[in-house]
């Protein structure tokens, strides 16, 4: 079944492009037969439905070009990271093509290890396409503002959302929640009268999980983490009543919540057990309306999340493709991020295997509106998504952070006392 899948995705594919790569293939041929010199791309990419893009848009890209081949790396995210940084820093130009996970781009950007895009758009006569998602372009940007100078593309416009059971809500009354605090009210109301489904399921176990379920939150109760200077401001009346609203919402999530990881959140959702899903990701939900794999189908909506005293505050999640500095093959290696990125590649993408395009366009044709209904809410989420601090020093800042939101929902410490220790520690970690 999993081949039929990737035949009929292959040739779903070929019908997408073939008007559009019909001449260049023949001039390709073209190519080959007065021989060039063969040239191979090596890309340190990402597992699952990451890698599989890739390698579905190089097999598309080689029958242009049959001069160029690929040796794709196919690796978990941690992986991916320690391998393109111990590289990156030696220069030994292993890569010519990396994918970074947005808060881990300042790493790269900020010691020159990443090739200035703006520069090969130039040479090429070229500019940057508008139909990118803004902020998923802005992204690739350092400094971190639209005049930043451009080091990288997106590659996927991964978003977070949010999903809630419209017939639960529609049993007891409710309609769409606007802020999270008519969300709780809802919550703790279907908590009580709907035997077998709890409030709330979200991701608790410390570090990113917990803090990634926490942030859309925090952000909406207009808390920051860093101020527009620098300066560590977590303990903040905005995120104390952050943290206070999420703590009441964690009463009415399961016993054992503290220790959740994704698997345990796509399980209550497809098992119809959750009324409400604060943190789902594109890469969960591809099978929600499949009645083989879930039982909640027709019944669940995804959309982005409620507001507060600040609009809906979705965490942006996008991944980046990026040539190194080091990399020798600057131009090939653009010329096939161009591809990589460009519409009929996204939308093949976004078709074959889910990938959360980076292109606004592509959300809007019809075909993938209906094969993935929450595409209109996933743009909008988008659109209006807010990005990790851009700092070097993100990761620690997480760990810190999720190690007191864990203690504080397990019920060992205060909102006060936790936003309090985090602030002291994360000051003590800059310094």
């Amino acid at each position: 079944m999993k081949s039929n899948t990737k035949h009929m995705a292959r040739m779903w594919v070929s019908v997408v492009l073939s008007m559009a790569l019909t001449g260049v293939l023949f001039a390709a041929g073209a190519k080959e037969s007065v021989g060039l010199k063969q040239i191979t791309l090596t890309i340190a990419g990402r597992d699952g439905a990451y890698g599989d893009s890739l390698q579905l848009a190089a097999d598309e890209y080689q029958k242009l070009h049959p001069e160029v081949s690929f040796e794709i790396l196919k690796l978990s995210g941690a992986n991916l990271f320690e391998k393109t940084v111990i590289d990156l820093r030696s220069k030994t130009g292993t890569y010519d093509l990396i994918l970074i996970d947005d808060p881990n781009a300042p790493q790269y950007q900020e010691v020159n290890w990443l090739a200035d895009l703006d520069a090969m758009y130039a040479k090429k006569g070229l500019q940057v396409d508008s139909d990118f998602i803004k902020p998923a372009l802005d992204l690739g940007r350092y400094p971190y503002n639209e005049k930043g100078t451009l080091f990288a593309l997106p590659f996927a416009g991964n978003v977070e959302l949010f999903a809630y059971r419209t017939d639960l809500f529609e049993k007891y009354g409710f309609g769409e929640p606007q802020t999270w605090t008519e969300l709780l009210k809802a919550v703790k109301t279907i908590d009580a009268k709907e035997a077998g489904v709890d409030g709330v399921v979200f991701r608790g176990a410390k570090g990113n999980p917990i803090v990634t379920a926490f942030m859309p939150i925090f952000w909406a109760f207009g808390g920051k983490v860093l101020d527009e200077d620098g300066k560590v401001t977590i303990n903040s009346p905005e995120g104390i009543k952050a943290l206070k609203y999420f703590l009441e919402m964690a009463k009415y999530a399961p016993l054992g919540v503290t220790m959740y990881q994704s698997a345990q959140v796509r399980d209550a959702l497809y098992g119809g057990t959750a009324a409400v899903v604060p943190e789902v990701w594109p890469g969960w939900i591809g099978n929600l309306e499949n009645p083989q794999e879930s039982h909640v189908v027709g019944k669940v909506k995804v959309t982005k999340h409620p507001g507060e005293v600040v609009k809906s505050s979705p965490m942006i999640g996008a991944w980046l493709v990026a040539i190194p500095e080091s990399s020798k093959q600057h131009e090939a290696a653009f010329d096939f991020m161009l591809f990589l990125t460009g519409y009929e590649m996204q939308l093949a993408m976004s078709d074959a295997y889910g990938l959360p395009p980076s292109r606004s366009s592509v959300y809007k044709v019809e075909s993938q509106r209906v094969k993935y209904p929450w595409y209109d809410a996933q743009l909008d989420a988008l659109i209006n998504s807010v990005a990790r601090p851009r700092s070097i020093k993100w990761k620690e800042i997480e760990d810190i952070l999720g190690g007191v939101l864990q203690v504080a929902i397990m019920g060992q410490m205060s909102a006060e006392q936790a936003l309090a220790s985090a602030q002291q520690s994360v000051e003590d970690m800059v310094r």
